[in-house]
């Protein structure tokens, strides 16, 4: 991609006061579900004193929390929904594409899931990103030992993502080469044509599982590294004295950075096939013009 997707970036940027207002309250609500496990934790040390300030602090935090998430969730389907419309009368208008129903059919489903990007995908990648930096931030004041171990194991985890980031756009492209002929396959009604399409479409789709699985068992064993190495870290903390409250804040905090490190291997499939896409959209914004 040479150029980062003009065609996509003239129609985004029609929506952009939108889409900076989703992304907007998306942050805010990150913000609250990052702070929910330190006022849990100070709720717990406070119940155990008989002092109900905390849990109080905790439920204020929580209903924020649910405020903003409501919001964002009702304006995100309306933002998205108007931006899948222009791309697709867009395309519908394209006299390059009306001469070819295979590509056209392609090209609205490859749309579809682009959007589906921006809404659902990009807000669980922006999630895990949200989780991994501010999950190491806050248990930095908790132990900050746990925080090197965190940062050591990235190493491993950001070099093998590249090279699973190479060998899916390479899949992804494969198969959505396949995907393009469907319709004039279909259309051609030749049994053994179409048997060869579908034979080719799922063994694509079978090499694209096999990754996964592979990346899978990688960051699992990274995952066991990473809690077996902070249980000992905590035993050690635990001699002097932690208190219950700080303990499920660390353990919170630890499992939030977890879910964002499983997060990886899929935010680096989703950006190869969203690659694919943009490519073989603007491929065809090129030839028209």
């Amino acid at each position: 991609m040479s150029a980062p997707s003009t065609f996509f970036r003239k129609n985004l940027l029609r929506h952009k006061g939108s889409l900076l207002i989703t992304y907007a309250l998306f942050s805010v609500e990150m913000l609250g579900v990052l702070m929910r496990p330190y006022f849990l934790g100070e709720a717990v040390n406070g119940l155990i004193l008989h002092n109900y300030r905390g849990l109080i602090a905790f439920l204020m935090v929580h209903f924020a929390w649910m405020i903003v998430g409501t919001i964002r969730m009702r304006y995100d389907t309306r933002t998205y929904t108007n931006i899948y419309n222009s791309l697709v009368l867009t395309f519908l208008n394209k006299r390059n594409l009306q001469e070819n129903l295979s590509k056209l059919s392609a090209h609205s489903t490859l749309t579809r899931e682009l959007i589906d990007f921006l809404e659902y995908d990009l807000v669980f990648i922006l999630d895990a990103i949200y989780s991994i930096i501010g999950s190491m931030v806050m248990m930095y004041f908790y132990e900050p030992s746990i925080v090197l171990v965190c940062l050591i194991l990235l190493i491993p985890v950001v070099l093998m993502s590249r090279v699973y980031g190479k060998k899916m756009i390479r899949l992804n492209k494969n198969r959505n080469d396949e995907l393009e002929n469907q319709v004039d396959v279909i259309s051609s009604k030749n049994p053994e044509t179409i048997k060869r399409h579908y034979t080719r479409l799922r063994n694509w789709q079978i090499r694209i599982s096999d990754q996964q699985a592979f990346n899978f068992g990688f960051m699992e064993i990274i995952v066991m590294v990473i809690l077996g190495v902070s249980l000992l870290l905590s035993v050690k903390q635990q001699q002097i004295a932690i208190l219950a409250g700080d303990l499920i804040g660390i353990y919170n905090y630890l499992l939030k950075f977890i879910t964002g490190l499983d997060t990886i291997p899929y935010s680096v499939e989703k950006y190869a096939t969203l690659k694919d896409i943009i490519n073989r959209i603007d491929d065809e914004e090129t030839v028209e013009v």
